[in-house]
This record gives structure tokens, C-alpha cells and sequence, in this order.
């Protein structure tokens, strides 16, 4: 194994070239997209098993970095409390916990794209007929149980999230430097 201990300017280099990988299934992204171009982020199209979202570094042989680096975490949005709800209705909800498990082999984020979307939980405020308190109890559960965090934020704020999640992650990655 190689040890590599990069400058700041090395290594902002190469996390200029941090790509965002989208899920070729994830649709009404717009917002994240026009995020991600208007920031000059690059994307790249793929089918995931796990997540609509993640990241790769690009190689950079002449950094040491050899062939494409594949960040080992995901990210799935759902558009609101609802489509949670959805998730855990009877014909769907052993779906979405075989998702969870999928995803819980790496770091993993829920985006709620609703940044009320805790307090619609409390007071029971969505279209499903699921009782607040097992509402939340099955959540919590499932971030328990498969190691993950859900974080409600408005949606204008989505490509943001998922890009700084991924950049923070990519850095540490290379602090590491053994690859």
C-alpha cells in the first residue's frame, strides 16, 4: 500500500475535480442539478445499487491517484413526509428496510426535502393515516438499527447538502492518503 501526504494546493486540486454520481433512476432533481452546474460540479449518470446519490475522485496518476476512487457512502432523498409514509405502508415498507439494510454496509444520509418535515411528525401533519408516535418510532428504529441519519432541510438547499457531504468525505479520505 502506497502512503501519500498531498500540499493543500495538491489536494484542492483534486477536489476540484470531485465528481457527484447520480442515480440514473433519480428524477425531479432539477434544483439539485441546477445546483451542481451552477457550482461546476461534476456529474456522472450511473446506475447505483444503493442511494440516488454519491462520489468518485477521477484519476490523477499524476497525484498518485491511479484509476477512479468510489467514495464508500450514499445518499437517498425522498421529496417529503409522505413519500416516507409511502415507504412504510404494508405493500412498501419491506422494500425500503431492505434498502436501509443495502445501504447501511456504508455511510449512509436520508434527505427529507422538507425542512418542517420533524414537526409534521410530531403533530401527525401528512396525508398518511400512521400514528405520529409509531411514525416515529419505526424512523428512529431504522437509524438505530441501520446506522444512518435523516436530515429534513429545504429543498433549495439539497445539491449544497449532497455535495459538501460528499467533498468532506473525499477530503478525509485523502488526509488518509493510503490507497
Amino acid at each position: 500500500m502506497i502512503h501519500y501526504h498531498y500540499t493543500d494546493t495538491e489536494m484542492n486540486k483534486i477536489l476540484k475535480t470531485l465528481t457527484i454520481i447520480i442515480d440514473t433512476r433519480e428524477n425531479v432533481n432539477g434544483h439539485i442539478l441546477d445546483y451542481l452546474h451552477a457550482k461546476e460540479i461534476p456529474i456522472k449518470n450511473k446506475a447505483l445499487k444503493t442511494g440516488d446519490y454519491s462520489a468518485m475522485i477521477p484519476a490523477n496518476p499524476e497525484l498518485g491517484i491511479h484509476r477512479d476512487i468510489y467514495l464508500n457512502g450514499c445518499i437517498e432523498r425522498k421529496n417529503s413526509i409522505d413519500e416516507i409514509t409511502g415507504n412504510l405502508g404494508k405493500d412498501k415498507r419491506t422494500a425500503f428496510e431492505n434498502e436501509l439494510i443495502r445501504a447501511s454496509q456504508n455511510p449512509f444520509t436520508l434527505i427529507v426535502e422538507d425542512k418542517d418535515g420533524y414537526e409534521k411528525i410530531l403533530k401527525g401533519n401528512y396525508r398518511s393515516k400512521y400514528d405520529p408516535k409509531a411514525l416515529l418510532g419505526s424512523l428512529k428504529t431504522f437509524e438505530a438499527r441501520y446506522n444512518f441519519s435523516i436530515v429534513y432541510l429545504d429543498k433549495k438547499f439539497s445539491g449544497n447538502y449532497i455535495y459538501h457531504q460528499f467533498y468532506y468525505m473525499a477530503k478525509e479520505f485523502l488526509k488518509k492518503g493510503a490507497f
